[in-house]
This record gives C-alpha cells, structure tokens and sequence, in this order.
C-alpha cells in the first residue's frame, strides 16, 4: 500500500495560519481539532480548519514544500488558499459523516 504525505494549511477564526506536514491527513486533522496537545501554536490560538493540503507520494518532497511554504510571506499563503477555497472553508467539516448511498437512479441535468 502507498503512503502519501500531506502538506497543510488550518485557519483560525482571525485567519492565523498553520503549516504542517503528516502521512495520516484525517487522523492529524482531528488531533488539532480536539486539542490533543494544548500546549501547542494550534491549540493556543484555536487553528483547525482545514483550508488548503497538498498530496506527495514522495515524503522528501513534500518536506522540501512545507519548508518553502514557511518561508513564503502571508500574502503569498493567502493568494494560495483562495486560489483554491476562496470562501475558506474548512475542507473537512463533513469527514466522518455518513453518505446516502447511491439509489441506483441517475438524475439528468437541467436545460438551460
């Protein structure tokens, strides 16, 4: 089975950045969101919405880009994030919610 690494950026509500890197998006995801380490930058200024990642299959890549994003300016970060979620959502708010399955009936799209 591959492994991927993820590169990532959270959020807070006063849209203070975090960058960070895991091979276990979901899992890493849900420790920021529950505080699993209350001492840490995320906990202490509430970051844990999910507002951009990036997938590697190479992990020295991906390090060599969460580098680079730390080092880019804020400006540059947030042309970043908007350039691919310009409402900054959090891009997991429905991870672990049930899906319907599929009802075997396939909709047509509307005329224009």
């Amino acid at each position: 089975m591959e492994t991927f690494a993820y590169v990532y950026i959270l959020s807070g509500n006063s849209k203070c950045l975090y960058i960070g890197l895991t091979t276990k998006l979901e899992k890493r995801i849900s420790e920021h969101k529950d505080h699993v380490f209350p001492e840490s930058f995320s906990a202490r200024y509430n970051i844990k919405r999910l507002v951009y990642f990036e997938r590697y299959s190479d992990i020295q890549v991906a390090i060599a880009r969460e580098k680079q994003l730390k080092r880019w300016s804020r400006i540059k970060k947030v042309a970043l994030i908007v350039g691919s979620n310009p409402a900054w959502r959090d891009l997991s708010a429905e991870w672990g919610t049930p899906v319907e399955p599929f009802s075997g009936e396939l909709h047509k799209p509307e005329a224009f």
